[in-house]
């Protein structure tokens, strides 16, 4: 049943109950002055899903800048949808953008809602959602195509993320991936299954040879670094009280990291839970100062002012 069922087990886009009916017009309030809207891309199969992009407007409801520095693709972690993210979202983006004056940073937020989730067709698969990063990265190309991009990824969507640089970069596309935020991430599902059940007497370490979902983070990373040319900047946000990940995961990434002589950040979320790592200010400010030293690198600038 775990083998027959794991697509079921591993994306939960039906929890909490009504996840998938839910609208932007819901966590309005809640986010502004950053205003939400809904795009529908195709991915190469030919199934439709949904971006909720965010940018900052001010008090007319009008955008604060015309031009975008930064563009930052989030990948959500299993369960839930879209727009209940939004409002943790938005405080980042409005953290990131406090410090910006009319001639520096300005940053805009795309969610990607994978296949089955939200408003978004098909049903959520490994392959599936594979495509769909690779279809948001084609779009932010062609809608941003003077902006720095990073990719953030949260739990399962940190696999995502890595996953989708490592093909990224692998091919001569634009936009380059400048930075990579990996929150709460694991190495892998097969390495979740041997930590989550590290008992020998339990089935669970056996069935990785059944597993059609990898999300393999570590053959990602090493991918990344094998390529040719400038490679991401890395910032690595563990939760210290995850009740999902166990500790040794991060320490698994982290080594990853520095054998591959990736230029890596690590901020520990002290107290955190699995869900709560930007939850907390300090996670937020984490995100906005890599954000802005990842820019502020790309672009050869001067000292970015301090926002605190």
């Amino acid at each position: 049943m775990t083998v027959l069922f794991q697509d079921k087990i591993i994306y939960m886009p039906y929890m909490p109950p009504f996840a998938r009916s839910e609208k932007l017009s819901e966590y309005a309030s809640s986010c502004k002055p950053v205003q939400w809207t809904e795009h529908r891309i195709q991915s190469s199969d030919g199934t439709m899903i949904s971006l909720a992009e965010g940018t900052l407007s001010d008090a007319r409801g009008a955008q604060t800048s015309s031009k975008t520095d930064v563009v930052i693709v989030y990948f959500q972690g299993n369960g839930g949808s879209t727009p209940a993210r939004l409002p943790l979202l938005s405080s980042t983006l409005k953290l990131i953008n406090s410090c910006s004056t009319s001639d520096d940073l300005h940053c805009t937020i795309i969610a990607v809602s994978y296949r089955g989730y939200w408003t978004s067709e098909g049903r959520a698969s490994e392959r599936g959602i594979k495509l769909d990063a690779a279809a948001t990265l084609v779009h932010v190309a062609a809608s941003y195509p003077s902006a720095q991009v990073l990719l953030w990824g949260q739990s399962i969507g940190a696999g995502v993320a890595c996953v989708a640089a490592a093909g990224h970069l692998t091919t001569t596309a634009q936009p380059r991936i400048a930075g990579l935020i990996l929150e709460t991430p694991f190495t892998s599902v097969r390495s979740m299954l041997t930590a989550l059940y590290p008992q020998k007497w339990l089935p669970y370490r056996y069935l990785h040879p059944f597993l059609w979902n990898h999300w393999d983070s570590d053959a990602a990373l090493q991918r990344i670094a094998a390529t040719d040319g400038p490679k991401p900047q890395i910032l690595l946000l563990p939760a210290t009280r995850d009740e999902v990940v166990p500790p040794e995961e991060i320490e698994k990434l982290a080594s990853i990291c520095a054998e591959a002589q990736l230029s890596t950040r690590r901020v520990d979320i002290l107290g955190a839970l699995h869900t709560e790592a930007t939850m907390r200010r300090e996670g937020q400010q984490a995100v906005t100062d890599f954000v802005r030293d990842v820019y502020k690198d790309s672009r050869s600038k001067q000292d970015r002012p301090v926002c605190r």
